[in-house]
């Protein structure tokens, strides 16, 4: 049995848009259930009448009722996508990147009715580039956390167990969710601050900032290497004023300077700095507004 959510509606005419999940499990002929909740009687058994061996959880998104994950057999398993016991919780790639983490990863966890707090079965680490985000991350971790889990079913199928460990409850930390309020660019920030601000809102919620009376959504930008441009340290500029419009969309910030590299005004595309410069003819001494 594959559970997913309910069809939501999408596009323009709002129709009824299955699953990735549930697009894939009917190509394979998989039976498919989608309740709105777990918790009713008559959905419960229909879960237990599946008499599954193992239950598989993925960014499932509804509460899991204690008497439905100890339907299966040999227990409920997780990929949740951090190191555990950082970053339990809602958001864990966007924090860690926000946090500045030099690497995050996933874990392969049981799951407890306690919020992403189960033993550990396995970890897979990667590296948190400087030109990293939210969406490149997802993509890599979730790659690993497929041959994880792959790799644990095998383990569990070959022994008839899974040996987990405990998490550590001092090292704990909470990746709370997002709000939209934080995807407001304060240039008084550092760049590393804000560069790290932008990859982790890339791809929602995006962070903004306004232009003149506009407000523009910055999808990319890292902290520029001064060297590279021949800039003095401390640049001497207001924080979000454009110092450099040649070879990038170069930012001052309260400290440091933020290379904007993708943008895009209300009502538009995506574009890189350049065809955003010469649309919005901008120039050095041109101001970006925090808020």
């Amino acid at each position: 049995m594959v559970l997913t959510q309910p069809d939501r509606p999408a596009g323009r005419g709002m129709k009824l848009k299955p699953s990735p999940v549930k697009m894939l499990a009917e190509q394979h002929r998989l039976h498919v259930f989608q309740p709105v909740s777990l918790k009713p009687q008559v959905v419960q058994e229909q879960i237990a009448a599946s008499q599954a061996d193992v239950m598989i959880v993925a960014a499932y998104g509804l509460i899991i009722p204690t008497s439905v994950l100890n339907m299966p057999a040999h227990g409920c398993y997780n990929i949740h996508a951090s190191l555990l016991p950082r970053w339990r919780g809602a958001a864990p790639i966007h924090r860690s990147i926000l946090a500045g983490d030099a690497e995050t990863g996933v874990t392969i966890m049981e799951v407890v009715p306690a919020l992403d707090a189960g033993a550990m079965v396995s970890k897979g680490v990667i590296p948190i580039g400087a030109a990293d985000t939210t969406q490149s991350l997802h993509d890599a971790l979730a790659r690993t956390g497929a041959d994880l889990m792959v790799q644990a079913m095998h383990d569990l199928e070959v022994n008839g167990l899974l040996p987990s460990t405990p998490q550590d409850e001092s090292l704990v930390t909470y990746a709370h969710k997002l709000e939209k309020a934080e995807a407001a660019i304060d240039w008084q920030k550092s760049a590393a601050q804000l560069s790290r601000q932008i990859r982790a809102f890339n791809p929602f919620p995006v962070a903004q900032s306004k232009l003149g009376d506009e407000v523009c959504r910055i999808w990319m930008a890292t902290e520029c290497d001064l060297e590279k441009y021949n800039l003095e340290q401390p640049v001497r500029a207001r924080p979000g004023e454009v110092i450099s419009v040649q070879g990038g969309l170069l930012v001052a910030c309260g400290q440091g300077v933020l290379n904007l590299m993708e943008l895009q005004a209300p009502g538009g595309k995506r574009m890189d700095a350049q065809a955003f410069v010469q649309g919005h003819h901008l120039k050095a001494g041109d101001m970006f507004h925090s808020g």
